[in-house]
């Protein structure tokens, strides 16, 4: 059996904190799940959006304390798949789907296949993966947009089943692009910890505001935007669109700007662990 380096057998066991986090957030999405079978869509849109809080602090939580571990990343990855996968695929088949038959269920699928797949082809790139950018929707941006999306649909009483053909598009175009080759902005190169003027705290406060005043809009507007802006982003990216640019192997597209020698390896956390962050 190893030792320490002080000669003293290491304790077995699983880390409480960040793994209660990586819990709450599982919670959240099996929550959405059966809020959306009972008719109840708000209460099931914001379990989700919990769920993503709850995502962002596990692995946050577990740097801080040091406490990352290989059975924290696999829970991690298993609470992400229900929360951005199956839960925001339920939800919409539950609510504008369900009437459809055979498209309605396989929209649905799509997206949940789709996730699987992205978390899949995430948890691969360890080490690998350009710090600016996400290769693919993230699954909960891509879990941001069909929340909201029957977030606003509810508050404003419209009926999903009348729009169940368009909302079924844009639930199998969502999971689509969580598995294309479109570059997104990770935000990585924000220094979070660096300081700022005081007019962008006034600016925050003001933010905070707005979103508070019409949350579901507002989300709606900004993972809808952000859903956009990976196809934009890679067309201006590169002289000729081809199809590796849009899906295929991560090896098949070069992503890289003209001045390569710019761009550098690296790792970063996912949940409860050391990898590219997905989330």
């Amino acid at each position: 059996m190893s030792k320490n380096d002080n000669g003293t057998t290491p304790k077995h066991g699983i880390y409480l904190l960040p793994n209660v986090l990586t819990t709450a957030g599982l919670f959240s999405g099996f929550y959405a799940v059966v809020s959306s079978m009972n008719g109840h869509f708000i209460s099931a849109a914001v379990a989700i959006f919990i769920a993503m809080i709850f995502d962002g602090l596990d692995g946050r939580v577990a740097r801080m304390t040091n406490t990352q571990s290989d059975f924290g990343a696999e829970y991690d990855s298993m609470a992400d798949m229900v929360s951005f996968g199956i839960a925001p695929g339920l939800v919409a088949y539950n609510w504008a789907l369900s009437g459809f038959g055979k498209f309605g269920w396989l929209a649905a699928f799509i997206f949940v296949a789709c996730a699987a797949l992205r978390l899949a082809r995430f948890n691969t790139q360890v080490g690998v993966a350009d710090k600016r950018y996400f290769q693919g929707l993230a699954s909960p941006a891509a879990a941001g947009v069909i929340a909201s999306l029957v977030w606003v649909g509810t508050e404003y009483e419209i009926k999903g089943e009348q729009y169940g053909f368009i909302i079924g598009l844009i639930t199998i175009i969502t999971g689509l692009l969580m598995v294309s080759n479109f570059r997104y902005n990770s935000f990585k190169e924000v220094d979070w910890k660096g300081k700022v003027n005081f007019v962008v705290l006034l600016l925050i406060v003001l933010v905070f505001v707005v979103v508070a005043s019409s949350p579901e809009n507002i989300l709606l507007i900004v993972f809808g935007l952000y859903a956009c802006s990976g196809p934009i982003t890679t067309i201006r990216s590169v002289k000729k669109l081809k199809l590796e640019h849009v899906v295929g192997d991560d090896t098949d597209a070069d992503f890289h700007q003209r001045n390569t020698s710019s761009s550098t390896p690296h790792t970063e956390q996912k949940g409860n662990s050391v990898e590219s962050k997905d989330n």
